[in-house]
């Protein structure tokens, strides 16, 4: 199948390594430009190196700053010359539970989880053209609770809400907006606990980021123009 990627160009967050690189990969590897924002520079440079050459470039910046998607925007016409989507993920949750977690925690992951996701959405979206699409990142806490991540589970689920909000508002400009919600996908920042069994999912074993990937390019890409407004679970079948 030709995903139509060839020439096109996507911003994504957090893609220095784990599911955002493997999503660049995929995304280059069907021939599209990418944009990788993270906030080390040396593990940055050393994505964009493993990525086709002039296929890639890279914006050590943190998200949290209000001037991140901006710039952001900014460079993928600078150096590609045009702009059709965005992957956009954060770091991770703290893991806690909700009577132990404090004001102030909440503030910090609604700033870190939600605030500034929407924000990169918000300012990305209309530098968008009439078939763009935007995908956030997100987990399978949106839909259902994670033992011990009181605070993702409290914020992610209005996230996707939000994101359907967005696809509803988009939608008659031909923008599509989705939330992507992995399971268990081991990767370099965050390997397997040695009791993490993948017993409760029925393939009987964890996901492989390429596997991540390459579901996350064909929902960024024209051949998935019919798919808005929804949550796409990709967990390994829990039940």
């Amino acid at each position: 199948m030709d995903l139509g990627l060839d020439g096109r160009c996507y911003v994504l967050t957090g893609a220095s390594s784990g599911l955002g690189f493997a999503t660049a990969r995929a995304l280059a590897g069907e021939g599209a430009k990418v944009v990788l924002c993270a906030r080390d520079p040396d593990r940055l440079c050393r994505a964009v190196d493993r990525l086709p050459p002039g296929h890639a470039v890279g914006v050590p910046t943190d998200l949290l700053a209000p001037a991140t998607p901006g710039l952001l925007v900014r460079t993928a016409h600078q150096a590609f010359g045009r702009l059709d989507g965005a992957l956009l993920g954060t770091g991770s949750s703290n893991r806690g539970t909700v009577l132990a977690a404090t004001d102030q925690d909440w503030r910090t992951h609604f700033e870190l989880l939600f605030l500034a996701v929407l924000r990169c959405a918000r300012t990305i979206a209309p530098a968008l053209p009439a078939d763009g699409a935007l995908a956030l990142l997100l987990s399978t806490s949106a839909h259902a609770p994670l033992p011990g991540f009181a605070l993702s589970t409290g914020l992610r689920p209005g996230l996707a809400m939000a994101a359907r909000t967005l696809a509803a508002e988009l939608g008659p400009r031909g923008i599509r907006v989705l939330s992507l919600l992995p399971g268990r996908f081991p990767t370099e920042g965050a390997p397997l606990e040695p009791t993490e069994l993948p017993t409760g999912t029925a393939l009987r074993r964890h996901g492989r980021t390429d596997e991540f990937g390459r579901i996350a390019a064909f929902c960024l890409s024209p051949a998935a123009g019919y798919l808005t407004g929804t949550e796409i679970v990709i967990d390994g079948g829990r039940p």
